[in-house]
């Protein structure tokens, strides 16, 4: 008799949800309506290379993962360096006394290759005062660390320009113009610390690729040689910031919480699938390539990122434009590399390009590898309603609105956090 393993995994795996994509179309609409989706059939996750069908755990960490992984290293992400021994650290600046008295402040330069020419990176640390180490979030943000806060000590740096190619110190800076995105007293309050560092520092995400000679890849291969993305450069990165924050004694290391968003969505989930000592990770309106199962013919596709971003890819990956169906992974495998682990994934009502029902599919189609460590997945059959999260090992949640972080969705992710890793504070 079949396992409820094997039952539930053929049940999800063969649910009529999607278009088979026709190749050789070189021109195409971008479709918003879900009733032109069509059928398709996802690859199983727990079927090995060889049939053999995975029905525990031991056999997907040993066997199933790592062939998965090799898949995305090979044909999706590429494959990319271990974060080095020549990296150093230089807290330049700490207060404790920071936010009103409630945090200890750290500004962090890392430096990736240990020389002069870097590259360097710029992390901003707060942390509860007193008690023990705290849980850590980590945040990929797009802009310089003073957009997060207005606390008027945090440094700003020359910031890259992707019109020019230039780096540049900012003309008008605007100190928290972002802390809406952040709620950094809240989190303080429930006991994290949060971290942010911007991606540009790992790579400048440059019109064509241009980041590569600049950021972290160029110490490791010249660009014809590079089998990692930008994606891979900077999930290498935010492993790298890992590494200082596993010497930080006020960070609880164990608990660290990756976050990104859009783009660096896709990043958080690859660096958490490659990285097992991240403990948890958040992927906000991550997509394309990120949660939202390729197989669809939904919004951003394989094509437009082949197309428009194909420096963020290994290059193997441009060979699936127009063959999205020959892809030898998709969302929910990627989903999969993360468990046992705690997983968040957030999107927008609003935020058609980037899928949200792709996005929940792929968390159920990632399910069953969820179970086999006893773990709880999405069993949800139907969408949830908007703004209502479900919390489960495999968390999921649509706000109502755009593709953003809404301060709604911060309340979210603490309760995930406080869900998953109860602390006192």
């Amino acid at each position: 008799m079949r396992s409820k393993i094997e039952q539930a995994t053929d049940r999800i795996l063969h649910l009529p949800i999607v278009l088979a994509v026709f190749a050789g179309i070189s021109a195409r609409a971008t479709n918003f309506d879900e009733a032109k989706v069509g059928d398709y059939l996802l690859p199983n996750p727990l079927i090995c290379a060889d049939g053999s069908r995975v029905t525990n755990a031991a056999t997907w960490l040993t066997k199933r993962r790592p062939e998965i992984l090799e898949l995305y290293r090979e044909n999706i992400f590429g494959r990319s360096p271990d974060t080095g021994t020549n990296m150093t650290f230089n807290v330049w600046e700490m207060s404790t006394n920071a936010l009103n008295g409630t945090a200890v402040r750290k500004q962090i330069e890392i430096n990736f290759s240990g020389t002069p020419d870097g590259p360097l990176a710029h992390l901003l640390l707060y942390t509860p005062v007193g008690g023990n180490p705290a849980p850590v979030f980590l945040c990929l943000q797009f802009n310089g660390n003073y957009t997060a806060s207005d606390d008027p000590a945090i440094a700003i740096f020359p910031g890259w320009n992707s019109k020019t190619s230039t780096l540049s110190m900012p003309k008008n800076p605007v100190r928290g113009q972002f802390a809406h995105n952040w709620k950094i007293a809240d989190t303080i309050a429930r006991g994290y610390g949060i971290a942010f560092i911007d991606y540009n520092d790992f790579e400048p995400d440059l019109p064509h690729g241009a980041g590569f000679d600049f950021g972290v890849r160029k110490n490791f291969s010249r660009p014809n040689e590079a089998g990692w993305g930008a994606i891979g450069a900077w999930a290498w990165g935010a492993s790298g910031v890992l590494d200082y924050l596993a010497t930080d004694k006020q960070v609880d290391s164990q608990r660290v919480i990756l976050f990104g968003h859009s783009r660096l969505g896709k990043t958080a989930l690859w660096a958490g699938a490659q990285d097992p000592r991240f403990a948890a990770v958040i992927a906000n309106c991550s997509g394309e390539m990120g949660a939202a199962i390729s197989r669809r013919d939904y919004g951003e596709t394989v094509d437009d990122v082949t197309k428009h971003f194909p420096y963020w890819m290994a290059v193997n990956f441009q060979k699936y434009a127009h063959h999205w169906n020959e892809l030898p992974v998709d969302a929910h495998f990627l989903i999969s590399l993360i468990a046992p682990r705690p997983l968040f994934l957030n999107t927008g009502s609003e935020d058609r390009w980037g899928d949200p029902n792709g996005e929940f599919l792929a968390a159920r189609a990632a399910t069953p590898v969820y179970e086999l460590f006893g773990k709880i997945g999405i069993t949800e059959t139907n969408f949830p309603p908007l703004d209502h999260a479900l919390l489960h090992d495999i968390g999921f949640n649509c706000h109502t609105g755009k593709h953003d972080v809404l301060p709604s969705d911060w309340d979210k992710f603490l309760d995930f956090a406080d869900a998953h890793f109860p602390h006192k504070y």
